[in-house]
């Protein structure tokens, strides 16, 4: 087995949902980009920023765990946020009066790819891939 498929996973970082936990979840981003040899955070920042600002605003209850992992097949970094809100997210159109609701509608034009999987015991994690160069 090689030696990549052995090495230990970085820890998950587990958040309470408030206004402190997308700073937090973009310190830690920072810091596993940094281990990964990303130099460019600017894009999984943005992501981990939106997705965890989703997760409290949105969900509000129990816990928020973001986790940041290379795909080495792609060259891509993961960016997965996991919470215990049901159902799917939903991007939504271009509207210059809203003032709010654009952030999964930048995500989507900045990642490489983006999904929600359900989880069988409750809520979901939602991942997006970006460029690791």
């Amino acid at each position: 087995m090689p030696a990549a498929l052995l090495a230990p996973e970085a820890p998950a970082l587990v958040l309470e949902p408030s206004d402190q936990a997308p700073s937090l979840a973009r310190r830690y981003l920072t810091e596993r980009f940094r281990d990964l040899g990303i130099t460019d955070d600017f894009v999984g920042r943005v992501v981990v920023s939106e997705l965890v600002t989703n997760a409290y605003k949105h969900v509000g209850f129990g816990h928020i765990v973001v986790r940041v992992l290379p795909d080495k097949c792609d060259d891509l970094a993961v960016i997965e946020v996991w919470d215990e809100g049901a159902g799917d997210l939903t991007v939504r159109g271009e509207d210059d009066d809203a003032e709010s609701g654009r952030g999964l509608l930048l995500m989507e034009q900045l990642v490489h790819d983006w999904g929600v999987r359900p989880l069988n015991e409750k809520g979901k994690i939602v991942w997006a891939t970006c460029t690791s160069r």
